[in-house]
Parts: structure tokens; sequence; C-alpha cells
């Protein structure tokens, strides 16, 4: 009876194994099939909610693409933009994708796709405002998104030292909201961003003529990750092939603006 006894508790016990086994590997494989991508879903039209709170816009189509043609399912998940290296770093999220501006500095933090969108820093004031070119900050109040590629823009501007205070935002929805109750002079922004914005709300705004700096967007993937890097890599091509990207750029911008 000992011996039919201990039997039946190794079993028991080997049963237990093989079921916790079975439902690790079946959640690891749930999660192998996702994508999670960490977006500001206050960035139109790269990625934005719309009036029916649908996380919507370019990069979010194009990352859905992209994800379905690797086979997986693509999750997109609203972060504090100024943590974005952190949680990607962290592995909260597998990539950084919504209007991610590629830089020196933030190259020795995350790798990078090949560049697939032109952008520029430009600087928009209201439409009555005196101001007409980057001389006339000086002793002004500007705005910007916190630690965006547009700080790093006026940062590297001369002018940066004249502006009486320079004001940093959560997002950039804010920072127009301040510019148009008067709060602000001006707002340093991604040029697709108050493109966007412009053709929504004609009238309201002006953009400088001078810019302050020539960028492109890529994906940010993590450190190490390089066959992500190269499977991502491998379905922009296939989209600028297949005429996925135009396709999408069309749907937002009119015209396809995706780089080859």
């Amino acid at each position: 009876m000992k011996r039919l006894m201990t039997f039946v508790l190794i079993l028991a016990a080997a049963l237990s194994v093989l079921t916790a086994c079975s439902g690790k590997t079946s959640e690891k494989k749930g999660d192998n099939d996702t994508i999670v991508i960490g977006i500001d879903d206050k960035f139109a039209p790269m990625g934005f909610r719309d009036e029916n709170n649908d996380i919507v816009g370019f990069d979010i189509d194009y990352a859905r693409a992209a994800v379905e043609k690797m086979g997986k399912k693509a999750k997109f998940q609203p972060i504090d933009w100024s943590t974005k290296e952190s949680e990607l770093s962290s592995g909260r999220i597998d990539l950084i994708w919504n209007g991610y501006t590629i830089t020196d500095e933030r190259k020795k933090k995350v790798l990078f796709t090949k560049p697939y969108l032109k952008n520029a820093q430009v600087v928009v004031t209201k439409a009555d405002s005196n101001i007409t070119k980057l001389a006339d900050l000086k002793g002004k109040v500007v705005g910007l998104q916190s630690l965006s590629s547009a700080a790093d823009a006026l940062n590297e501007n001369p002018i940066k030292s004249k502006i009486k205070t320079i004001t940093e935002f959560k997002d950039n929805v804010l920072a127009l909201n301040d510019l148009k109750s008067g709060r602000l002079d001006a707002v340093v922004i991604d040029e697709v961003v108050i493109d966007y914005y412009m053709s929504k709300e004609k009238g309201a705004f002006k953009v400088l003529d001078e810019s302050l700096a020539p960028e492109e967007y890529g994906v940010g993937v993590k450190k190490g990750n390089e066959d992500l890097l190269n499977k991502l890599q491998k379905a922009l091509d296939e989209m600028n092939q297949d005429g996925t990207a135009a396709e999408i750029s069309k749907k937002w911008f009119g015209e396809n603006k995706v780089l080859k």
C-alpha cells in the first residue's frame, strides 16, 4: 500500500510539473506573437486618438502593416514620451515608433531602422503675431515638448540664449493650446505635426520660413536585438516594393513621402 501511495504521489507531482511547463510555454508563445509598440498618443498625424478615442495615424497604420508582414500582432502602448528609452530598455515595449527622430545621442541608446520619413523642427506662432523670423524670438516665451528633438534643435541654435523663457510640455497639444491662449509667443514643433493642425484649424497659426533643423524619423529597437531589427527592416523594405507604404502615406499626407 505504501508503495502504491508513493507511486501515486510521484505521478501527481510529475503531472503537476508538466502542466505548469505547458502553461508557461503557451504564455511565452502568446508573448512572441505580439509586438508591443510604444507611442505618444497625442502626436497627430503620426499617432493620436480620434473622436472615438481609437488610436489612429500614419505611424499606427504603417506599424500595423509591417508587423503583419512579420507574422505578428501589433499592440500599441501609450507611454510618457520623456521615458521612451527607459521603457524600451526595460522590456516593457519592443519598439519606439511614433515620429521618433534619429539623432546621434539616441543611437547610443537604441538601434534604429533606416529612415522612413523626412521632417524638420519649425517655429509656429499665432497667425497675427509680429514674429516673422528666428531673431524675433529674442525676449519671447517659447514652448516645446519635453525631451523631444524640438528641444535638441533649439539647444543647438544661438537664438536659445536670447529667449526669455522656455516652457516644456508633456505633449504638443498642451503647447499649442497655450500658444492659442496667449501664454506663449511661439512653439518649436515637428513640421509634419503642425502641418496637420494647420489643415484642421485654418488661419489659426503660421510657420516661420526659417526652420531650426532638418531630421528623419526611424523606428527604435532595443540594443542587442538585431534579430528583431533585421526582420522589421525586411518588412519595411517589402512595403516600399509592393506599394503598401505609398498607399498609407497617401491616405495621411495626400502623397507618397516614405523614403526608400
